[in-house]
């Protein structure tokens, strides 16, 4: 016997029947997996964000990604002016609106001081 033989034998029997079947089912099974966990709730996220921004308007209290709080008081194509303080308004690009809040809520977290 030869410590280093290189002679290869194969297992009797047919290897090539269901194995592209199999390898096609996972494969699939990942794009499931993928389209359910990652693509579908970013386009869901993203569907909802648009709504949002497509639905401000004069009067709404919202908060930007960025945190700043404030009431808009102007809306224009892309952006809005929000105004933060007394005498104080920023312009503020539509999509950096993170969320809206309850008519109120600048008031109650102004008397909170």
């Amino acid at each position: 016997m030869n410590l280093f033989e290189t002679t290869a034998y194969a297992a009797a029997g047919d290897l090539g029947g269901g194995t592209g079947l199999i390898n096609f089912l996972f494969l699939g099974g990942f794009v499931l997996i993928f389209y359910f966990l990652l693509i579908r709730p970013q386009n869901k996220r993203r569907k909802e964000h648009q709504s949002l921004v497509g639905g401000l308007a004069k009067g709404d209290e919202v908060v930007t990604s960025a945190g700043i709080v404030g009431q808009i008081n102007k809306v224009e194509d892309d952006f809005v002016k929000v105004q933060v303080a007394d005498n104080v308004e920023l312009r503020i690009q539509k999509s950096a609106i993170g969320a809206t809040l309850p008519n109120g809520t600048i008031k109650s977290l102004d008397s909170g001081k």
